[in-house]
């Protein structure tokens, strides 16, 4: 086993009478994870559990080294499985346009220039999550993590720690990393929609504007120009993937930020191993495909992942707002409470009337100096400060509330 462990001495509030084994964290392979009977179970509770962060692994291959950190409880016992990967990161990813231009020119002169090797700790294709069966369990984990990943990092020879996108949900448990010197700055947020109606004509009646309202039924009567668009719902698209994939790419491309890329492999596998929990809606016109959404339904939500868009009809047929009503629909009918989409995109979702749901960036340099610097220039290097339409969200100011009270803070 690659094992790289770090011990601490148990919490303080333990019973002194009983001496109790130091808890450890280590770094191990994927395959040394799956061998550890707790892996079965983890993020078993999420949405995306232990089968998607496998998946990623084995389809997403731009130049990350996956791993994990494994932590071992008092008794020897795997408690808690962290994944994580380390790649070439660009610190000034989002940034406004101006600052894109002057680092342009620093860059032709100096390559590297905010470059960083990174040890991201989550989901490389998504949020992420702390792993624990319960909220003692991942507080134990978090303070366990956070004790040991600096050495952890310097022994990998990497000099940025990140903990991508984690949900505001763990703000309370992530205060160690915060007391550990990390930097806590907003990451683009996702956003959730109330879909608790009867109908998606009681949703545009209660929940809408009137302009809204009367703009969204224009643009959904643009969609019945030409031959009816049907829509059906498939568990596996690997039959039909070669015909989805280049509307994937197309939406792809035309976004200012890119991210992730995914593969053709990575969405005919989300079918085949989460096949229980794993919707795709298919959108045709004329017997041919013009639009397409993956989808992952866990409890009472809708999470809409990705969408594929055949931009030779899609802005005329105003298919982005197609395809909203036909899943918010699709949701409604099926009982459920709530939908929601990934970051980006925020202008029609405001009108929308979604409201943003906040993730974090945790963000630490295992040199103390240059830790000092950063964490005075990450408040202008994030994201959603260059983003106008955010600040229009009713909820703008949970981006950067506390972790206390839920009012505003420092990041």
């Amino acid at each position: 086993m690659n094992q790289v462990a770090r011990f601490f001495p148990a919490p303080v509030s333990a019973p002194r009478a009983i001496a109790l084994p130091a808890r450890s964290v280590e770094v191990v392979s994927r395959l040394e994870a799956m061998r550890c009977r707790h892996w079965e179970s983890a993020f078993g509770a999420e949405a995306k559990d232990r089968r998607y962060y496998e998946l990623v692994e084995d389809t997403i291959h731009d130049d990350f080294d996956f791993r994990y950190f494994a932590i071992r409880d008092w008794a020897g016992e795997v408690c808690g499985v962290q994944p994580f990967f380390i790649l070439d990161l660009d610190l000034l990813i989002g940034t406004a346009p101006r600052i894109g231009r002057l680092t342009g020119f620093i860059r032709r002169l100096w390559p590297r220039f905010m470059h960083a090797r990174a040890l991201m700790v989550g989901c490389a294709a998504g949020e992420g999550h702390l792993d624990g069966e319960d909220e003692v369990a991942r507080g134990f984990n978090a303070r366990s993590l956070a004790s040991a990943i600096v050495q952890e990092a310097r022994d990998l020879k990497v000099g940025l720690i990140v903990l991508k996108e984690f949900p505001a949900k763990y703000r309370q448990v992530l205060e160690c990393f915060r007391d550990d010197g990390f930097t806590r700055i907003p990451s683009l947020p996702n956003v959730r929609l109330n879909i608790d109606y009867s109908s998606f004509e009681e949703y545009m009646i209660r929940a809408l504007s009137g302009g809204a309202r009367r703009k969204l039924r224009k643009k959904l009567k643009a969609t019945k120009e030409g031959p009816l668009i049907e829509m059906s719902i498939v568990n596996d698209i690997t039959p039909i993937v070669d015909d989805l994939y280049p509307l994937y790419l197309q939406v792809y491309d035309r976004s200012k930020q890119h991210f992730e890329k995914l593969s053709k492999s990575y969405f005919c596998c989300l079918g085949q191993r989460m096949g229980d929990k794993v919707r795709f809606f298919v959108w045709r016109q004329g017997g041919n495909i013009v639009a397409f959404g993956s989808c992952i339904l866990h409890g009472d939500t809708i999470h809409a992942e990705y969408l594929g868009l055949d931009y030779a009809v899609a802005l005329k047929l105003h298919l982005y707002h197609r395809t909203f009503r036909d899943l918010v629909s699709w949701g409604m009918d099926g009982g459920y409470k709530w939908f929601r989409s990934s970051s980006l995109n925020y202008d029609p979702k405001l009108h929308l009337r979604y409201r943003l749901d906040p993730t974090d960036l945790y963000v630490r340099h295992t040199s103390p100096v240059c830790n000092w610097v950063l964490s005075r220039i990450l408040p202008w290097l994030e994201p959603t400060r260059y983003d106008k339409t955010l600040k229009q969200f009713s909820n703008y100011d949970e981006l950067w509330a506390s972790a206390g009270d839920g009012k505003p803070g420092p990041g």
